[in-house]
């Protein structure tokens, strides 16, 4: 352990309170919801579990984490191909059924990959041609290829698209070349229009890459009103709740839309619609700005860490959170489409929760300890 009063001086507390709000907007958001009380009490109890785990992870240097990475990695790697043999939950197998919990490993995998993937980047920090040719960005996306993959075919597309967003923005703060940037865009780019020709000569080949379910998504999406009482119904109601939410809000107390179970999964997916509906815009933008207080925090952390493996794995940290924000805010006001990304901090659910107090944890670590580190 190595945890002295000097680093507790330097442990980032604004972001310590910010958790602690987000934990009163998560208990308000579940409470207001179909789910009601019950759910919320136990959300309290995992925001005490996350909390511990949090304090935990400042007993020890982050050099540790460094050093465990790649064996985290794998176990994590084990986890996620493990769970192909449970019994699927809601259609997916992503979950391990521990009784009074569900574990879910691709949440814990967000925090390993990120590890595995800044210290690789790390050795290579020195290096001025680390990104200079295209093929040595091939062993970095394989570290967060396989994961996704895996992921993938789970299926959880949401949770698969964070992975990008890690390491979009780990390449960004570890110096990839524009011109590989327009590589990826135009790959990404010929896939859409691989697929966007798929749809409309080969739809039988198309549907074997896209789930049917997924390409509801994009459609019902783009115009809920097609099926408003079917495949659009979920979005419609998001819509119709966050409106009438208006300036204050209806109150938490106050029987709506939410409280009724007119709006699906309130208390984990769609747990900012319920937040607006019943806080209105001043509750919704007051939530927006702890997030935004939060990432600009560690961003900080990012840029004052003395050595590059904390500054990625911080980065790395702000994408996948920043992602997760966007996406899941996004999906409810029609911005994005619906995915089964849940809320950091707010949405209902215990190894989500758990996983990004831990990530937290990590992340305030690295701004405790700004001594020059090496890396051998």
């Amino acid at each position: 352990m190595d945890l002295e009063k000097r680093h507790l001086k330097t442990v980032d507390w604004t972001i310590i309170m910010i958790l602690v709000a987000l934990g009163i907007f998560s208990y308000l958001g579940i409470s207001g919801s179909a789910a009601g009380a019950d759910k919320a009490h136990q959300q309290v109890i995992w925001y005490i579990v996350g909390f511990i785990v949090l304090g935990g992870t400042l007993l020890f240097d982050y050099r540790l984490f460094y050093n465990m990475s790649y064996v985290l990695y794998v176990i994590g790697l084990v986890l996620l191909i493990g769970v192909f043999q449970t019994k699927p939950i809601n259609n997916t197998t992503s979950w391990y059924d521990l009784g009074p919990i569900l574990l879910q490993p691709s949440e814990p995998m967000k925090l390993f990959t990120i590890l595995a993937v800044a210290r690789f980047m790390a050795k290579r920090a020195e290096d001025p041609d680390r990104f200079y040719y295209f093929y040595k960005l091939i062993p970095v996306a394989a570290l967060v290829g396989v994961p996704l993959l895996l992921i993938l075919i789970q299926p959880d597309l949401g949770t698969a698209l964070v992975f990008t967003g890690m390491l979009a923005t780990m390449l960004i703060v570890g110096g990839i070349r524009l011109k590989h940037v327009m590589y990826v865009a135009g790959l990404v780019g010929s896939f859409f229009a691989g697929m966007t020709m798929l749809y409309q000569y080969k739809q039988d080949i198309f549907f074997k890459i896209i789930k049917p379910y997924q390409w509801d998504r994009i459609i019902f999406w783009m115009d809920p009103d097609l099926e408003a009482m079917g495949r659009g119904f979920q979005l419609k109601q998001a819509l119709i709740a966050i409106g009438s939410g208006q300036l204050f809000g209806k109150g938490i107390d106050t029987p709506t839309q939410a409280s009724f179970g007119w709006v699906p999964v309130g208390e984990s997916d769609f747990i900012f619609t319920v937040i607006a509906e019943k806080l209105g815009f001043i509750g919704a933008g007051l939530l927006m700005i702890l997030f935004f207080f939060l990432i600009y925090r560690m961003i900080r952390i990012a840029m004052e860490a003395k050595d590059p493996f904390g500054s990625y794995v911080v980065a790395g940290v702000v994408g996948m959170l920043t992602f997760q924000i966007f996406e899941n805010i996004g999906m409810t006001i029609q911005l994005m489409p619906i995915t089964g990304i849940p809320l950091p901090f707010i949405s209902y659910g215990g190894s989500s929760l758990i996983t990004n107090f831990l990530i937290i944890g990590v992340v305030l670590n690295v701004g405790m300890r700004k001594d020059k580190l090496r890396f051998d």
